[in-house]
């Protein structure tokens, strides 16, 4: 057996280098050498070995420093141009109103008109084909016509039966009865569990009333027909006038929320509408007043105002870009408050602009030359007027509220005039105005969803590789080989500390708006609003961590500069390139592997991602 020479040595100890002149050559030798043994047979693959700091700590600190102020005025550079000029004044704005009671009267000469729950009430069960127009699309749709009891039978209004324990009217029903088709708000109500009660409580003082499925056909809530829905409706008030016992000239509307977008429509392709009930109308586009109802909520639950900035920016996308056209649906035409109206609020409602649709509901009508619009605010009514949590079903409508769109429906339809004031009940409230200057911004949208879905893509890749890396590294371990990637420990180290930062302050991030969410959602339910704490005071938190995260990738972005100086790479384009470090001969830049390499590029591109997201989001502006 052979003595080990003197000279021989481990192939897996670290080399070594010469300082001395021409040590770039001898080096690169000695490498040569470090792959085989002193038998020419070939050695096991050694580790890159850790070569001394290049730089000095007083040079790396300044490098940081300077790469994070530049990092620092880009992001805050980003932040800045997808601000939107946008601030919601004028706040806190309010109409006073002429009384508190909401009770509608006329005068009607001593007699006693019909009221809620005067006459019995019948149903009957039809069904009616809806038709779209422009697609031609046919919906089956289940209709519920409700009337005094009797009437249907026999034709004749004579026959209608007085409830039990009700004061008979001083007169008789008219020959042929009023009439309302009532119309849906968002979602996909269907005549069984929509407006039963409303429908019943009109048909009770001698109108027939016509509830059905929203016509919805095959379109979705971001695309629904809302021109096609108001031709559905018509067709709906056409079958109320085609029956023996409805006056044609007497058929109204009933609308709420998301109906009274379609409402105009009805008024305007109809021409013969009499009168119109309004249930917390949005009035003003979908994209204002979206834009409005998620501001406001925004306002009074208290969340900071960086996160009010965000809605700024969403509201501003270019959505008929993405094909959203229903976003900019007009939703005002002219004849929109034409006919004689009722509008109901209620002072717990977050997602109606009152005090501006008020405004601009009387000032429509009065151009059109309108004067008989008369308005009711209640105190405690939700979006829909109803008292609880409005994500549960069988909850009571505000007091009064049926027996004053009864009585104002009743006097409207037998011309009589009103002695009560056109505007009453509670103080009508608004806590930010209606954005009125929202433009899309294509170039903005087409950046902003590049980056997310590229920085989700890169997540989704980077997550491969993790996983790849993990079962490479089992493999070596069983086998003794070396790391799967390769990294310097110091590389290692700063590149795993600036993924976690960077994640770790988007997952932040998104879990604080997810407080403001549900703390809305609360809000739009009925919950009274309590104090913002973490929703005031998270978004701070966040910024703290962005600029963290900054440092931290400016430090990895730093030791990249060093290891590429290292080895004579950083240079300007003029100059030649200098020989490498002495120390850095031998050594891979960054990583060991090809596949260390490529992970470490595509977690650098991930972190920048992130930090263009949180930029995107308005995280960098401090002031």
């Amino acid at each position: 057996m052979k003595k080990p020479s003197p000279n021989d040595q481990d192939p897996t100890t670290p080399r070594e280098t010469s300082t001395a002149p021409h040590a770039g050559a001898s080096s690169a030798a000695s490498g040569t050498a470090a792959d085989t043994d002193t038998a020419g047979t070939a050695a096991v693959p050694t580790q890159p070995h850790q070569s001394r700091h290049i730089w000095s700590v007083a040079r790396r600190c300044v490098v940081s420093i300077i790469v994070f102020i530049l990092l620092m005025a880009g992001l805050i550079g980003l932040s800045r141009i997808t601000t939107i000029a946008w601030t919601g004044e004028p706040t806190d704005q309010s109409i006073s109103t002429m009384s508190n009671d909401t009770s509608v009267a006329y005068e009607a000469g001593g007699e006693t008109l019909p009221a809620k729950g005067t006459y019995e009430v019948e149903t009957i069960s039809d069904y009616i084909d809806l038709v779209r127009p422009g697609t031609g699309e046919v919906q089956h749709a289940h209709i519920l016509v409700r009337m005094p009891a009797g009437v249907s039978a026999s034709g004749s209004t004579a026959d209608a039966k007085l409830a039990d324990g009700a004061t008979a009217p001083s007169s008789a029903l008219p020959a042929k009865l009023p009439a309302a088709v009532y119309m849906h708000g968002a979602g996909y109500g269907t005549a069984e569990n929509s407006f039963g009660d409303v429908a019943t409580d009109l048909a009770s003082a001698g109108f027939v009333t016509l509830t059905v499925d929203k016509p919805v056909w095959s379109t979705n809530d971001v695309t629904r027909d809302y021109p096609g829905s108001a031709h559905a409706y018509d067709q709906c008030i056409k079958y109320l006038r085609n029956l023996s016992y409805v006056d044609s000239g007497k058929v109204g509307i009933y609308a709420t929320s998301e109906g009274a977008w379609i409402a105009p429509y009805v008024i305007r392709e109809d021409g013969d509408i009499a009168f119109q009930v309004l249930l917390s109308p949005l009035v003003f586009n979908p994209l204002n007043a979206l834009a409005f109802f998620v501001s406001q909520d925004f306002s009074i639950v208290g969340a900071n105002p960086g996160y009010k900035n965000m809605v700024q920016r969403v509201f501003s996308a270019d959505l008929a870009f993405l094909g959203l056209d229903n976003v900019n649906f007009q939703a005002m035409l002219p004849e929109s408050y034409s006919v004689p109206t009722f509008v109901a609020y209620g002072s717990k409602d977050v997602m109606t602009p009152q005090v501006e649709g008020a405004a601009t509901i009387l000032s429509m009508a009065h151009d059109a030359g309108n004067w008989d619009v008369t308005i009711r605010n209640y105190p405690i009514g939700n979006h829909v007027l109803r008292i609880g949590d409005e994500a549960e079903t069988g909850t009571v409508l505000v007091d009064h509220y049926e027996d004053d769109f009864v009585d104002w429906a009743v006097g409207q339809t037998r011309g009589l005039k009103q002695t009560t004031p056109a505007v009453a009940g509670a103080t009508i409230r608004q806590a930010v105005a209606v954005p009125q200057n929202l433009h899309p911004r294509r170039a903005a949208t087409v950046y902003g969803i590049a980056i997310h879905v590229l920085q989700i893509l890169l997540l989704l890749v980077l997550l491969v590789c993790v996983i790849i890396a993990a079962v490479k590294h089992v493999i070596k371990k069983h086998r003794k080989e070396g790391s799967a990637l390769g990294y310097s420990r110091y590389f290692k180290r700063l590149l795993l500390l600036s993924f976690i930062c960077t994640f770790g302050s988007l997952l932040f991030f998104f879990s604080q708006l997810g407080q403001v969410v549900l703390r809305v959602v609360k809000l739009i339910w009925g919950a009274a609003p309590v104090a913002p704490g973490a929703i005031w005071w998270g978004w701070y938190a966040v910024q703290v961590v962005c600029c963290m995260v900054v440092f931290v990738w400016a430090c990895v972005f730093a030791a990249g500069l060093e290891v590429l100086d290292a080895h004579g790479l950083l240079r300007a384009p003029w100059k030649p390139r200098r020989p490498a470090a002495p120390e850095a001969v031998g050594e891979v830049p960054f990583a060991a592997t090809t596949f260390g390499r490529f992970t470490a590029v595509v977690c650098m591109l991930e972190i920048l991602l992130i930090l263009l997201v949180l930029a995107f989001w308005g995280l960098f502006i401090y002031w």
